[in-house]
């Protein structure tokens, strides 16, 4: 016997710690078995300015928790012989295009990600305009070999299940999932006829630094979406039913909506993510202590949610933030209280964990380091380091990823500070294009790059609301691409640009993975400064920062 009013208290303890350490403004989370809903808790805001709470009833954006769907009625089509998995895309879509080398990019291969194309920028509200763009784009290697997260490929698969039935994609949600799991709160499309019923979705207010819980909020941009990538908002109950018909094996309240077989396809999945985990059709599959766990997040404009079930123990959690948050360590950490409650084990004790803990002794990084820019000193004293900059100021440095640390100060709040180790410890630090290295540190200190590469470097922008902005670093001979960290996470990621072809040339591949298809090309330079970049199909321009 599950005992729900201990760990509705549990969970309440580790809800309010965490929000209030993300600075989250709302969150809902359900918990369900196989058979039905054990809990909804609401916290927070689902609107700031008016104080609204978040309800029951409140709409939370899905997103990528979307793909799933989309997978079922593909499933239930090739059940029917309307399309075959194993077709190329271009049987249904003709006009489908990519540059390659390579075989022919299946259903299956956007299924799984594996069909070697750019991730998607959300560039356009039409999706058909961003599968389209495709053609200017190349495929990173051979189809089925790589997993790379792609949305656009979902896009192009709502569009083919759109043509083959002739029917709007969130229509077939509608008539085919929701309807049928009598998910009647849950809608399949972000349109302004519901907008009234979502939770605002919030994001950081300066939107090119990295995550801090202390800046102040405001509205996120507010979009209209139907593609198929993420298209669907809910209910925390709804979206529980949704995972409960996972957890009883494919059944529903109406039938199941797919063969044994198909559903199979959905749960077992086979895709290597390059992590533990594997992904197949809209789904990640894992192992957890000796039990099947089926999982997946989904990131909006301002809003976070993930779903994740245990399929051995017939139990699951959903959870849903409507602006900074950790949605899917709370959905995990119920899930953990569900299991153990149910072995008739000591519920766990949950506390939100510090960001960036390593585990290192900071002393580890304690000294002096010398740059271009001057020199700096880290001292460690108490547990804690401080930061000593070229003009004498001292400043904490706090945790923030494994070997990088945030500094709450406008000299050095636009990145992280990350150190560079050798066998011996930390021997080099950076700072945005800044860099500074230990007396010990035995590399070059001296890097040529070609005279081109040095109209890249600046902060570009676009009225993209998904990624509104990045900034391209010029260290240690090598550019590099800093993102500013908007996702639910918030940390400011850095990705080395390498370029593709003519070393002079403006064309770069993003990141050290060889088989990435994700480019940036610079152009348009005036006065020995590019005025634009195309990050994998999305323009951005060059910004004056003050």
């Amino acid at each position: 016997m599950i005992d729900l009013p201990a760990i509705r208290s549990r969970l309440d303890a580790a809800v309010e710690a965490t929000m209030r350490q993300d600075g989250t403004p709302g969150l809902a989370i359900a918990l369900t078995d196989r058979e039905r809903l054990l809990m909804v808790g609401t916290y927070g805001f689902a609107d700031l300015a008016a104080r609204t709470p978040v309800r029951p009833e409140t709409l939370f954006e899905i997103g990528s928790i979307s793909k799933s769907f989309l997978a079922i009625i593909l499933l239930q089509m090739a059940e029917a012989g309307a399309v075959d998995l194993r077709a190329p895309v271009t049987r249904y879509l003709p006009w489908f295009a990519v540059q390659s080398d390579y075989a022919p990019i299946t259903l299956h291969h956007l299924l799984t990600h594996t069909a070697g194309i750019i991730a998607g920028t959300d560039f356009s509200p039409d999706a058909r305009a961003e599968v389209w763009a495709l053609r200017l784009t190349e495929t990173g290697g051979p189809p089925g070999q790589r997993f790379h997260y792609s949305n656009v490929g979902y896009k192009a698969l709502g569009l083919v299940v759109s043509a083959v039935t002739g029917t709007p994609y969130p229509r077939l949600v509608r008539d085919r999932i929701l309807d049928p799991l009598g998910m009647a709160d849950s809608v399949p499309a972000i349109t302004h006829a519901v907008r009234h019923r979502l939770a605002v979705p919030y994001g950081q207010a300066a939107d090119d630094l990295p995550r801090r819980a202390d800046l102040p909020l405001a509205p996120a941009t507010w979009l209209e979406t139907e593609s198929a990538d993420g298209s669907i908002a809910a209910t925390p109950a709804d979206l529980a039913a949704y995972l409960r018909h996972f957890l009883d094996g494919g059944q529903a309240p109406a039938g199941r909506l797919l063969t044994p077989e198909s559903f199979e396809l959905l749960v077992r999945p086979p895709i290597p993510t390059g992590e533990s985990d594997t992904y197949g059709y809209g789904l990640v599959a894992s192992n957890v202590d000796g039990r099947a766990r089926l999982a997946h997040g989904g990131g909006m404009v301002g809003h976070y949610a993930h779903l994740v079930g245990d399929l051995d123990a017939g139990l699951g959690a959903v959870a849903f933030v409507n602006g900074p948050g950790h949605p899917g360590a709370l959905a995990r950490d119920a899930l953990d209280l569900l299991v153990a409650a149910q072995e008739g084990r000591p519920l766990p004790d949950f506390a939100p964990e510090a960001p960036g803990g390593n585990g290192r002794d900071p002393a580890e990084f304690a000294g002096k380091y010398h740059g271009q820019a001057g020199s700096i000193a880290v001292v460690a004293e108490n547990d804690a380091l401080t930061l000593v900059t070229p003009s004498g100021a001292a400043l904490p440095l706090l945790p923030a990823d494994e070997d990088a640390f945030a500094v709450h100060h406008p000299e050095f709040s636009r990145f992280l500070l990350r150190f560079g180790r050798d066998d011996l410890g930390p021997v080099e630090v950076w700072h945005g294009g800044d860099w500074y290295a230990a007396e010990r540190y035995a590399g070059s200190t001296r890097y040529d790059v070609p005279d081109a590469w040095r109209a890249f470097p600046g902060h570009y922008r676009s009225h993209n609301p998904w990624a509104t902005n990045f900034r391209v670093l010029l260290r240690k001979g090598q550019l590099w691409l800093a993102l500013p960290g908007g996702d639910a996470d918030g940390i400011g990621d850095e990705e080395p640009l390498l370029p593709v072809g003519d070393p002079d040339a403006a064309l770069f591949r993003i990141g050290e993975d060889t088989a990435s298809p994700e480019r940036l090309r610079f152009d348009t330079v005036v006065g020995g400064e590019a005025l634009r970049a195309n990050l994998s199909g999305c323009d951005y321009y060059r910004f004056f920062t003050p």
